[in-house]
């Protein structure tokens, strides 16, 4: 009786269909090839008046196309690939993020994130599976990378943006103006080690140095520490002894140091001042308050999101961007 009223309930169940091309075409009135081209970037080979029985009839069906069609037809998909460095970064690097995907979705785009790496092969999979629109170097590529993405077609966009090269060197140089400018004389700079690439944290402990020296002070020490008390402490130990000012990698490395520094009875500031980098809410409720800075996410966000999207639309001149630096300066410098 059950297996019955089951195959019962079968049949009467209402079957959805899902509309095709076809079917738009006949509602609009219209060839199937002709809804083929419109929907292919070729409208402008139509009269306003069939363009717009096609969209209507679309919208009407609710039809959607086939992105494998239409990959086919233009020899890439709706997808922008960012080849992003396998690292650490804070919130204002993922506020980009954020406001890239916004608004290539606004252009019917789809952004996905992608960790880069040296394996020609994935690169490849990538290049030829997804055949995106274009790929956004946010880490660097190198020379043989380059070559296959152009031998795959792939329009390469490599924005000066905010993780480039001269940002994080801007970074390390700002870091020891900001101590020297509250009279630290003996600097330090502590990298983040875990297993992820250090993309940020080489070039700016080197303008970190350089400015040590243009500033007319000794080379600084150089910290390696995970986020862990044992780490932070034997950092802390390999100083010495007191009075370092010590810039850090980002706010989670200071906040470890912080952690030390109460564990072995320092003062902060007097025995150790530390900076971090991104103010992070966490910054706020460490003890003492940390001292950290950042970019204005919003407005990186918008001139990188500018800044792509003027080369995806093949201007000449696509808008510099243009970083400041904001200093919020706590009770731990």
């Amino acid at each position: 009786m059950r297996y019955a009223q089951i195959r019962e309930g079968w049949q009467k169940a209402t079957v959805v269909t899902i509309p095709t091309s076809k079917d738009v075409a006949a509602r609009a009135g219209v060839s199937r090839s002709t809804v083929s081209q419109i929907l292919n970037g070729r409208a402008d080979l139509f009269a306003p008046e069939t363009q717009a029985r096609v969209a209507l009839a679309i919208t009407e069906l609710g039809y959607l196309p086939s992105e494998a069609g239409r990959t086919l037809a233009r020899g890439s998909s709706d997808i922008v690939v960012a080849l992003i460095p396998n690292t650490t970064f804070g919130s204002n690097i993922q506020d980009v993020y954020e406001s890239l995907t916004e608004e290539l979705a606004t252009r019917g785009l789809t952004l996905v994130l992608r960790f880069t790496g040296h394996n020609l092969q994935a690169l490849d999979r990538v290049a030829s599976g997804i055949k995106p629109r274009a790929l956004i170097a946010f880490a660097p590529l190198d020379d043989a990378q380059h070559a296959l993405l152009a031998k795959r077609g792939i329009d390469v966009l490599e924005p000066n943006g905010p993780v480039a090269t001269d940002v994080n060197a801007q970074i390390g140089a700002h870091q020891a103006r900001f101590l020297a400018a509250r009279g630290y004389r003996r600097l330090a700079y502590a990298h983040l080690r875990d297993s992820r690439d250090d993309t940020f944290g080489r070039d700016r402990e080197v303008t970190f140095a350089d400015e040590c020296r243009d500033l007319g002070l000794e080379a600084p020490r150089i910290l390696h520490l995970g986020i862990s008390p044992e780490d932070a402490t034997h950092a802390l130990d390999s100083l010495g002894e007191r009075g370092f000012a010590v810039a850090c990698y980002n706010d989670d490395v200071a906040t470890a140091l912080l952690h030390a520094a109460r564990e072995r009875e320092w003062a902060v500031p007097a025995d150790l001042a530390v900076v971090g980098m991104d103010n992070t809410p966490l910054a706020r409720l460490t003890s003492p308050p940390l001292s950290s800075m950042a970019f204005d996410g919003a407005a990186v966000s918008r001139q990188a999101v500018e800044s792509i999207v003027a080369r995806l639309d093949n201007k000449d001149a696509a808008p510099s961007i243009e970083l400041t630096l904001i200093d919020f300066p706590r009770d731990s410098t």
